[in-house]
């Protein structure tokens, strides 16, 4: 039987919703000391185990779809098994981005959801190696990492942070090529403009845009930073300033370089 066949009737005949629930609520269970509660995973625990003993032994594979049950809704499974059609393989690594991806001001509290990070952890032991993705400074989210996946995660020479919209790639445990700048295959003219707008964006900026922003901390890239709260019209004010002004000084900074 085909595999498409085998996954419509995996979740045609039985109940993967309150199986998925199960999985989680034993997975993501906070450490608790407390009898009862304690009771209460336990029996969670065994009966996801019946459950999935169900699956195993309706399938010549069952405990492969058990687990493919107990993890990915109907549309996730068939997506991958899509996926596999087309490819051939697994997935060779998981890319993520930081901002309103793996964590958000508003519904996350800038910290990483335990859901999330024990999927990353799950990605991790299986051997898949992890790509963080953020336009920010290394700096910025070096810390952040650290405190959201743990030190032992992040220094396992299997997790990037490529920083700075690609300016960079941070890989510890890889010793001297931990940290990998990308910005150094540019061509010398192309580097000399950045460096041109970057001593000048400042000095040359109108009083009152210099007065609204700051220049954040990059290693190339250069970005002004308004002086005002995340989302509030002074700082779109600001941004929307600061960006026109960018654009007409390296505008300036490359016709002296081709002059």
């Amino acid at each position: 039987m085909e595999r498409y066949d085998l996954l419509y009737r995996l979740y045609d005949e039985f109940d993967t919703k309150a199986l998925r629930e199960y999985q989680d609520f034993v997975d993501l269970f906070p450490p608790v000391d407390s009898r009862v509660a304690l009771d209460h995973w336990q029996d969670a625990s065994d009966e996801l185990e019946a459950r999935k003993d169900e699956i195993r032994d309706e399938f010549a594979y069952g405990g492969t779809f058990a687990e493919i049950a107990a993890r990915a809704d109907r549309e996730a499974a068939f997506t991958a098994q899509d996926l596999y059609a087309k490819y051939g393989r697994a997935v060779n690594a998981l890319v993520l981005d930081v901002d309103e991806t793996l964590r958000s001001a508003g519904g996350t509290d800038n910290e990483i959801p335990r859901d999330a990070l024990h999927a990353m952890t799950e990605f991790h032991e299986a051997g898949v190696p992890i790509v963080v993705c953020t336009g920010q400074t290394l700096e910025n989210v070096k810390g952040f990492a650290i405190q959201g996946l743990g030190s032992e995660l992040v220094h396992s020479g299997d997790l990037s942070i490529v920083y700075e919209a690609g300016t960079g790639v941070f890989t510890p445990g890889h010793g001297a090529e931990t940290k990998q700048l990308l910005y150094d295959d540019l061509d010398p003219e192309i580097r000399a403009v950045f460096d041109e707008v970057r001593t000048r964006v400042l000095p040359d900026a109108p009083d009152d845009l210099r007065r609204s922003v700051h220049l954040q901390g990059n290693e190339f890239n250069v970005t002004l930073k308004p002086n005002f709260d995340v989302g509030s019209k002074r700082a779109a004010e600001v941004i929307d300033r600061g960006l026109v002004y960018l654009l007409d000084l390296l505008a300036e900074a490359v016709g002296e370089a081709a002059s």
